[in-house]
């Protein structure tokens, strides 16, 4: 089973996303949260697989409680879905840098909704939809931007495991990277296992970060 924290300060909403993941056969709710305080209070207890976050919430709003689930080696594992009514917002972005593996739009279909959990619990990041990487884009354009990532942060990479990060910056699986780079997904997965642990990353959606904050790829 898929344990999941469900944090929301609409409690309409919040009850909402709880009916959705209680239905699903292959996931529980372990708690609900009414602000981010909550939140990492019912990870720390319970350790879920994955934690439905909200942005806008009181006494810890949604980016603050992902930075101290993620940056805890207790709970550094537990994966992070933000939540939101708005496809581009800088505090999503900001949320994305505190080490969220991913984001929907609360008018997800609920079969969207639980597959993204899926995806998450797998250990893998939400980038497939393309309004991810184009939020990434926007706000790593920003000169404020570039200037958190230095290009140096890349110099233990390999020329190959540099190429290997701008194709997951291109949201490919490693089965895709490894067909356009003309290597084995094995070879990929592991490229991508150094790339994580070189650049200190949460995960993938880490990498895309890193990726386009160095420059390494230039938003267009």
């Amino acid at each position: 089973m898929i344990k999941v924290v469900i944090a929301d300060d609409q409690a309409l909403v919040r009850g909402g996303f709880v009916v959705m993941v209680r239905a699903a056969p292959d996931m529980e709710v372990l708690g609900e949260a009414g602000n981010g305080t909550e939140a990492v209070g019912l990870v720390r207890q319970h350790h879920p697989d994955v934690v439905l976050m909200d942005i806008r919430m009181p006494f810890l709003d949604g980016i603050e409680a992902t930075r101290a689930i993620t940056t805890n080696p207790d709970t550094a594992g537990v994966r992070v879905l933000i939540l939101t009514t708005f496809d581009l917002d800088d505090y999503v972005y900001r949320a994305l840098r505190a080490g969220a593996s991913g984001f929907l739009l609360k008018d997800t279909a609920p079969e969207e909704l639980l597959a993204a959990i899926r995806i998450l619990a797998a250990g893998d990041a939400l980038l497939a939809p393309g309004i991810t990487r184009r939020l990434i884009r926007e706000f790593a354009s920003r000169p404020e931007a570039g200037a958190r990532s230095s290009p140096k942060l890349l110099d233990p990479l390999s020329a190959r495991e540099r190429e290997v990060l701008v194709e997951v910056a291109g949201g490919w699986s490693n089965a895709e990277i490894g067909e356009r780079l003309h290597i084995s997904a094995a070879t990929a997965k592991t490229h991508v296992s150094r790339l994580l642990m070189k650049l200190g990353a949460h995960d993938r959606a880490q990498l895309v970060m890193i990726a386009y904050e160095t420059r390494l790829v230039t938003p267009s």
